[in-house]
């Protein structure tokens, strides 16, 4: 299969629209690309991946449950980041303000991850309370025009200052960025403007 090929096959998955299981909801929305579908469980998987074999370091002496359950964990937060780009699942909460809410509240990953690696639990918690309140505030100004500023302006300071927390791991780095831009941009922004236009919470 030649490139052409290849770029018209891709394209063709990501037209191609399916009906995601009620209990996948949260994750996908109601329906969603094929296409996006696999960028986020590739994204997800090789970067959970990645650090894995790049740091062995992250997960060595562990119980295999403890290092388990962090990967997971890991995967859930790099997939949400891409899957809460995608208009159906950002559009699924844009009908559904208190799913928002309860989502930001109880998103709590980056701490339960340090948690289970062993890590500095004070830049967890640090990195967690920022973007908690950020995400929170972001939420807030939802159908104003100054949302998606905000939000940028707050993930740029929380970006800048991440790397000054004194002898954080390089895992736990990308591990908090990744987690900062999922919960404060990725999913607090309403991407496609839809909030301003649903009446109800679905």
């Amino acid at each position: 299969m030649d490139v052409t090929a290849s770029l018209i096959y891709i394209g063709g998955l990501d037209m191609k629209q399916v009906r995601i299981p009620s209990f996948l909801h949260d994750v996908f929305g109601e329906t969603q690309r094929v296409g996006s579908i696999l960028a986020i469980l590739l994204f997800g998987g090789l970067l959970t991946a990645a650090l894995y074999f790049t740091f062995p370091e992250m997960t060595a002496g562990l119980p295999v449950w403890r290092s388990a359950l962090a990967l997971l964990l890991m995967f859930d937060i790099f997939s949400g980041c891409i899957a809460n780009f995608t208009a159906s699942t950002s559009n699924f909460y844009a009908a559904r303000k208190t799913n928002r809410l309860v989502f930001i509240a109880i998103h709590v990953h980056v701490v339960i991850v340090a948690l289970l690696l062993q890590a500095d639990i004070r830049h967890s918690i640090a990195v967690w309370v920022y973007t908690i309140t950020g995400a929170f505030v972001v939420n807030a100004l939802i159908g104003k025009q100054s949302q998606l500023f905000a939000a940028g302006l707050l993930l740029s300071v929380g970006l800048g200052c991440m790397p000054l927390l004194p002898e954080i791991q390089p895992y736990m780095l990308i591990i908090c960025t990744l987690f900062m831009v999922k919960v404060l941009l990725s999913f607090a922004v309403d991407h496609y403007g839809k909030a301003t236009n649903t009446g109800g919470e679905g």
